[in-house]
């Protein structure tokens, strides 16, 4: 496995935190060191620490290397909208130098680091940028996660193509079943498998709970590919 991986989605809503933490759990359950990231969130919580988004506290629970917030989760945004929206409204222009100096010290003290965008590949950060290009800076192999749902074919192949044109590193693919599974699920995995020329890397079971303590199977499952890669 490479020094990390960059968890993308097909859409907002697909189940990247979900995905992320239960890899991160299973991950560190290896006796893996895994720091985690999330670049750019929009939508706060309030903690008696301050402002928080609750995806990057999730993925800090679940990893075992202590970190200071600001280095998770290095742009925080108060509204809960398209990351560059968010940031027009907060009046700062995400840039890129306090990810990738956050990245630097979370990967010196861990084995691995695993990062989660937001929204779907083409999610704006800028007026000109998006999510693909932090990943693309990050420069960490991609596993995107495809929510089983209506559409999800044109968006996981629209979103292959994206990677591919960024010349992104395809680290492979995960099918989540959601909380209502769709109809003909199976075929629509089959169907992707087919199309990317690659199985999945793990399904999520339809209904699965969000941020259990111990690793479910499919998570280990992953986890065990992407180590022995």
């Amino acid at each position: 496995m490479s020094k990390g991986i960059f968890i993308a989605g097909t859409d907002t809503g697909v189940g990247k935190t979900l995905v992320a933490v239960a890899i991160t759990r299973a991950l560190v359950a290896r006796g893996l060191r895994v720091a985690v990231m999330k670049p750019v969130a929009a939508g706060v919580i309030e903690t008696p620490d301050g402002p928080r988004n609750d995806d990057a506290l999730a993925l800090a629970r679940a990893s075992n290397v202590a970190a200071a917030y600001e280095d998770v989760n290095p742009w925080l945004l108060a509204t809960p909208a398209s990351p560059h929206l968010a940031a027009r409204h907060a009046g700062v222009v995400i840039r890129h130098e306090p990810i990738l100096a956050a990245q630097r010290r979370l990967m010196a003290s861990s084995d691995l680091l695993l990062a989660e965008g937001a929204g779907g590949w083409h999610a704006p950060i800028s007026a000109i940028e998006t999510m693909g290009d932090v990943a693309a800076k990050l420069a960490l192999p991609v596993v995107l996660v495809v929510g089983l749902r209506l559409g999800c074919l044109n968006h996981a192949l629209l979103t292959r193509d994206a990677i591919r044109f960024q010349n992104v590193p395809f680290a492979g693919w995960i099918a989540n079943k959601m909380h209502t599974e769709m109809p003909l699920a199976d075929s629509n995995i089959d169907t992707l498998a087919s199309r990317f020329g690659v199985s999945p890397l793990g399904t999520v079971p339809s209904g699965s709970p969000g941020d259990g303590k111990a690793p479910p199977a499919w998570a280990c499952e992953v986890a065990e590919k992407l180590v022995s890669h």
